[in-house]
């Protein structure tokens, strides 16, 4: 067995955390579409490539060391890159089992993502355009086929509306469902 003076040791250990520190370093600048942010304690939020927001629960936040922490977010943004899906629970699964295996944040749970703020944002639309034609939501939802109760819940983004019923809504407003650049 070989031994090593306290100096030699030492300075073999400075050498380890100096490469340790210059591959965590190269990790760090690699880039992400994605960006992890502490939200307290227990909460960090990751915006996907597409923009939309998940919540983790996890235990980054708790961590005392800030290079840790920061170590801790960037493999979170890179595996949401890494699985980025249409399918988000799908890319959620997948963000979970890998965070799982690879040790990341002690994850506690995920969430599947904001897709509600798709439904109110249009639910508002509707709401509006309904407004300025001085139309009550009772006669749309009548002209539309649909009950009044359902087009109360979209209006105000608590019901995900399917292509079939925003069509007959759009066409009883005057409007068409249609691709628009963003």
């Amino acid at each position: 067995m070989q031994t090593y003076s306290l100096e030699v040791a030492t300075t073999l250990k400075i050498r380890h955390y100096k490469r340790m520190n210059k591959d965590i370093k190269k990790f760090l600048d690699f880039p992400t579409e994605s960006s992890a942010q502490i939200i307290n304690r227990k909460e960090v939020e990751v915006t996907a490539p597409d923009g939309e927001v998940f919540t983790v629960y996890c235990q980054i936040g708790a961590l005392l060391n800030e290079e840790t922490r920061n170590y801790e977010l960037h493999w979170l943004e890179v595996l949401f890159d890494k699985n980025f899906s249409l399918d988000k629970e799908g890319m959620v699964q997948n963000i979970w089992r890998e965070a799982m295996q690879f040790g990341i944040g002690n994850v506690l749970g995920i969430s599947t993502g904001t897709r509600h703020t798709d439904r109110a944002r249009i639910g508002a639309r509707i709401r509006e355009i309904r407004e300025s034609r001085g139309m009550e939501a009772r006669d749309l939802a009548k002209l539309a086929g649909i009950d009044a109760a359902n087009l109360s819940r979209i209006e105000n983004g608590k019901y995900s509306v399917g292509f079939d019923i925003l069509a007959k809504i759009a066409t009883a407003l005057g409007k068409k469902v249609d691709f628009i650049d963003l």
